[in-house]
């Protein structure tokens, strides 16, 4: 079970349910006679917020509940204004599995039926059980939070269904250099060794193709802050030493001592690394560039041994 946000339910103790009850009491109506105004939209993480902006477009507002790339994610505290805007909102996007609980209980303690909710682990289908929460990187994920958007804000808007339809169009085919990046880095470095951190970019790592030498137990306890055995330290540190893999991709936004001496270890080796993010290095980036650099980054790597730290 991944990480999940902390101290992320507490907020509801520091807040009276009573409060969040009267922001509930004030949203703004949804779409019904006429369907006009700006729909407030939330984005639990600041990747589902930028496509909610690129879809909603000039009828959305748009808060990112998640977007300081230079914090750990899993250790998000929600605050009263948080809650406060997420009781607010017309339409939610959240990730599920895990990562970002708090919504769930703050939407709880400010129940509003007209609310229009995505949460992206039930989009996709995915149990419980998924080890995974970083959807984000599946090049199959936004498509379907793209089309389901449009869906809702439709919804919500009506009269401007077709204008969400065509914003939808635009985007998923916006997508096409990550596509063709990705399709041609599998092409040509097919089953590439690569070692990680944390599975924050597998998803991405498996549709480039590549063969990640980092055992998951050693990536999930990374993750959930628990410390590796020894003998997941001496794989990890082997496959850097014995220059087993072609590039080091590891979180920028969760070190510790030990992450850090695997970075090391990897200069050290002459192994290139890679820097990959949780939510979206800002400013400068969308959804579709940041996964586009990303998977230059690693091309990079592995075509000159050049290092991308940071984005």
């Amino acid at each position: 079970m991944p990480r999940s946000p902390k101290a992320a339910v507490a907020v509801l103790a520091a807040l009276a349910v009573p409060a969040l009850a009267a922001c509930s009491a004030t949203v703004a109506p949804s779409a019904d006679a006429g369907g006009s105004g700006t729909i407030l939209a939330v984005g639990a993480e600041n990747t589902y917020a930028n496509v909610i902006s690129q879809i909603g477009g000039k009828y959305v507002s748009v808060t990112a509940i998640e977007s300081n790339p230079n914090t750990d994610p899993h250790s998000f505290e929600a605050s009263p204004g948080v809650a406060k805007d997420i009781a607010g909102a017309q339409l939610v996007v959240q990730n599920g599995l895990g990562y970002d609980t708090y919504m769930d209980k703050i939407e709880s303690a400010a129940p509003n039926p007209a609310r229009k909710v995505i949460d992206v682990q039930h989009l996709l289908g995915l149990p419980d059980s998924t080890p995974n929460p970083h959807l984000w990187y599946s090049p199959a994920t936004m498509p379907a939070v793209a089309n389901a958007l449009a869906s809702d804000l439709s919804a919500l808007q009506p009269r401007h269904g077709a204008y969400f339809r065509a914003n939808e169009r635009s985007f998923n085919k916006s997508l096409d250099p990550w596509r063709r990046a990705i399709a041609s880095f599998k092409a040509a470095y097919p089953g590439t060794p690569v070692a990680v951190t944390e599975p924050v970019g597998d998803y991405l790592l498996q549709a480039l193709g590549t063969n990640n030498l980092t055992p998951f137990g050693f990536q999930a306890d990374i993750m959930n802050g628990v410390d590796p055995s020894p003998q997941y330290v001496t794989l990890e540190s082997g496959l850097f030493t014995r220059h087993r893999v072609r590039a080091f991709l590891y979180n920028q936004q969760v070190t510790d001592s030990l992450t850090q001496s695997f970075l090391a270890q990897a200069r050290a080796s002459g192994i290139p690394v890679v820097g990959v993010y949780e939510t979206m290095p800002t400013p400068g980036y969308d959804y579709q560039s940041w996964m586009l650099a990303e998977v230059q980054a690693l091309r990079r790597a592995v075509t000159d041994k050049t290092s991308t730290e940071k984005l």
